[in-house]
């Protein structure tokens, strides 16, 4: 038997003429639109992934997020709120414009956090305690949920750390985007025996999937 983590990235808290902004964890905004959470929840009932718990952080994003995918799904699935999974704090570029944050700390030092999840100077972030929350959130889930499926709905700061799972965070950030876009959803595994998690699935665009299937 199979026990998984999903892991989904909320939707857009910005309409297409707003200029988006570094929403961290002191910007608390909502959705602008349902259509990527519900999405979520078409697709992981496409492809047969309902979840027995569904975690989410804190915020209005991600529990909205959260509360579509549940309801797309059409199933009574207890939904907790988890700290553990808050986006980061992006301290002085809290909120502020791509083009700003990057005239701060510069083009290369955006690049090493995107692509190596590498902390920008002046940003209030344990990446160790990031870390740890993920690994923590796997044990429990294999004590607790063992062949049962858990999603997680977190952010773009949150969710980039989560390969740790795999037990080789370098190597998977070689050979994938650990950037996942608004709605993303990435799958986890691990069989009975297995040390580490395996990454079956990462930055799968629902709408995407769905349209290919004839659903939207």
């Amino acid at each position: 038997m199979t026990t998984r983590i999903i892991i989904a990235r909320h939707g857009n808290t910005f309409t297409k003429d707003q200029t988006p902004t570094r929403v961290g964890c002191r910007t608390d905004l909502p959705l602008v639109e349902t259509e990527r959470g519900t999405n979520v929840g078409l697709y992981l009932k496409m492809k047969g992934l309902v979840p027995d718990m569904v975690y989410a952080a804190p915020l209005k994003r991600t529990m909205e997020t959260a509360k579509l995918a549940i309801s797309a799904l059409q199933k009574d699935i207890p939904l907790e709120a988890d700290a553990s999974f808050v986006e980061i704090d992006y301290g002085p570029d809290e909120n502020k414009p791509e083009e700003e944050v990057i005239a701060r700390i510069g083009q290369d030092a955006m690049d090493r956090w995107n692509k190596d999840a590498v902390v920008p100077d002046g940003w209030n972030v344990s990446v160790d305690g990031i870390i740890n929350a993920w690994k923590t959130l796997g044990e429990k889930v294999e004590k607790q949920f063992k062949d049962k499926t858990v999603m997680v709905v977190s952010s773009n700061g949150i969710i980039r750390f989560a390969p740790h799972l795999t037990g080789d965070f370098d190597g998977f950030c070689r050979d994938n985007d650990i950037k996942v876009g608004t709605g993303g959803v990435c799958v986890l595994e691990k069989e009975a025996g297995d040390k580490y998690w395996k990454c079956v699935a990462w930055g799968v665009k629902p709408k995407k999937e769905l349209e290919a299937a004839g659903i939207l």
